[in-house]
Formats: C-alpha cells, structure tokens, sequence
C-alpha cells in the first residue's frame, strides 16, 4: 500500500501555523520538520524566505485523494500570505526515521526562557551550568520545535518578563499551546487559560500537566466578554457553546496573542477586566499582529483611555505593551 509524503517549504512562522491548522483536518500522523540548509558561500543566496521543510504522511489508500485535496485547502490561506510553498507529493515504502538533534530540542528566548523539548527534560538538572538563572519551560516537540517558536510568541514572553509580578492574577486570552501561560506561572502569577478550540485547551492542560503547574493555572474552553461571539481566533468558526467570562476588573495582567480584528473588537472588555488603583493600572500586552495593524489597534486601545508604554518587534512582527489606569 505505502505511503504518499507530502512537502512544503516554509517561513520561520509558517511552521507553527502547519502545526497550528492541521488538527482541524484531523491529521494526526507523523510530522518532520527540517531547516533547510543555507547555501554554500560558492553560491549566490536567491534571498529564499523559505526556512523549513514539512513533511507529512498519509496512507495511500482509496481515501487519499480527498485527503490530499483537504490539507491542500487547508493551507491556502498560508501560500496567500506567503507562508508556505505549494504542496508536493511523492509516493515511499515507508516513513522515513525522524532526527531529532540537540539544536531543536532547546530554544534560548531573550536572557531569561529556556524552552526544551519534554522529550529531553530530564538530560538538563544534570547540566546545570546550561541553564543557570534559566526559567525552563517543557513543551511538546509537536508544539514547539522546528520553527524556534513564533516572533509573536517571543515577544510577548519578552514583555512578560518585564510586567508579571509574583501573586499577579492573570489572564491568558488565546492560550493556544499554553507556553504564555506557563512562562507566567513560572514568574509568580495566576493563571486563567482560555481558548475558545477545544483542541488548544486541551493541548494547555497538557502542557500545564507537564510542567506540574496545575496549581496555578485554570484552564477553560471560554473567551472574554462578548468575545465568544466573534469566532475561532484563526478565522474559523468556534463552537456555539462556549463560556464567557465577564470583565469585572478581575485581572492584574492580560496577554493575548491572538489577531488584530480581535484585540480591536475586545477593547472595552479588555479595560473593563483590569483592574486599576491610584498607585498602578492593570497591564495588557497585545501581539499576533504585524505592524500594519498597530495603528488600528493602539487606536481602539486608546480610544478605550489604555496608553502605551512599551514595545518589542521582530522583523514585521510586534508586542506592545498598554496600561489602563
């Protein structure tokens, strides 16, 4: 019978989306990310934003065509955004054993975050000069490696660093793999975590499992305010059911990684659910953007009497950071 292998090229941020959208066809097969090599110096760079390659595996069976068409779709909105390259097929005997090497098992984020592979965990109190001083935070490999984590993601844990305090209540608005959350935690606060696909609530518990913090972090299949009635945060349709919760100044802090339409929509919620004294405002931190959208969004924010009081970017991607006080 074999195998039809499917490959794509793709960005550094093209990567997570693969990971990202493919439950949404139920794909749970094998998944190979490889860099793709950097040409030799004796050879002219054609400036390729191509960073990666994908491979997927599917059974070639009487269903495979559909199957094919399905991921084909899927990834359509990832070739307009140039994110990915068309997707090519071949047919093999067998899947081809995965490499996994230490480079993309540990990702080093700012001075602070060490990200590790689950897989490797174990290796790293017995090294502790590695990671002297270093939050570690364990994900899944299918969450986490491949792409060195999404510039949106970056960011947003570097403005975290600067902002959680120790017994800060916190809220985690798209938690996605639940790698905010945990960073979080780890930096004292209290976590809400909520998604509003069952598929990423269900990979932050697994996550907050791994990391042994269930004692900090709640995690809800919820969104914020009316936010329940917008729609999956990639675009897609969210189920009927979800929970919201009010915006009742219940927060210290908000971080939400999630698109631009959805931080404008949410910007009265968002001052609403923070809470403000005399001596300090709550604090939002914004990103899943690029910087088209930062006017739009500092416009809504600000509009809702928030101010911007830092920001972080990384090639067109950014984080800003807003007090409402």
């Amino acid at each position: 019978m074999g195998w039809i292998e499917l490959s794509i090229n793709t960005t550094d941020e093209g990567v997570d989306w693969v990971y990202t959208l493919l439950p949404q066809v139920n794909y749970t097969g094998d998944i190979q990310v490889n860099p793709i090599q950097t040409p030799s110096v004796n050879f002219k760079s054609d400036s390729s934003p191509w960073k990666f390659n994908i491979f997927l595996y599917l059974v070639n069976d009487a269903n495979i065509n559909a199957r094919i068409t399905q991921i084909d779709q899927l990834f359509s909105s990832l070739r307009r955004t140039n994110m990915v390259s068309e997707l090519e097929l071949s047919k093999v005997d067998q899947i081809p054993n995965k490499v996994e090497t230490s480079e993309n098992q540990v990702h080093h984020v700012g001075e602070i975050f060490t990200i590790i592979s689950s897989q490797t965990a174990d290796q790293f109190p017995k090294n502790k000069n590695k990671i002297t001083d270093k939050i570690i935070i364990k994900l899944k490999p299918s969450l986490a490696f491949g792409s060195g984590l999404h510039p949106a993601t970056v960011l947003c844990l570097q403005l975290l660093k600067e902002y959680v305090k120790p017994q800060m209540k916190v809220l985690d608005l798209g938690s996605g793999s639940g790698i905010l959350s945990i960073a979080a935690a780890k930096l004292g606060g209290n976590v809400v975590a909520i998604d509003n696909d069952p598929i990423a609530v269900k990979s932050t518990q697994e996550t907050v499992n791994l990391n042994q913090l269930e004692p900090q972090i709640q995690v809800l299949e919820a969104s914020l305010g009316h936010g329940a009635t917008l729609g999956h945060w990639m675009g897609g349709q969210a189920r009927n059911h979800v929970s919201h919760i009010p915006a009742e100044k219940n927060f210290d802090l908000i971080v939400a990684n999630i698109f631009a339409r959805i931080h404008i929509s949410l910007a009265a919620e968002y001052f609403q659910a923070l809470r403000q004294n005399n001596t300090s405002g709550g604090i939002l931190i914004t990103s899943g953007f690029t910087r088209d959208y930062e006017e739009s969004v500092t416009a809504a924010l600000t509009k809702q009497k928030f101010t911007k009081i830092n920001s972080k970017q990384l090639n067109e991607w950014i984080a800003i950071a807003y007090t409402a006080k």
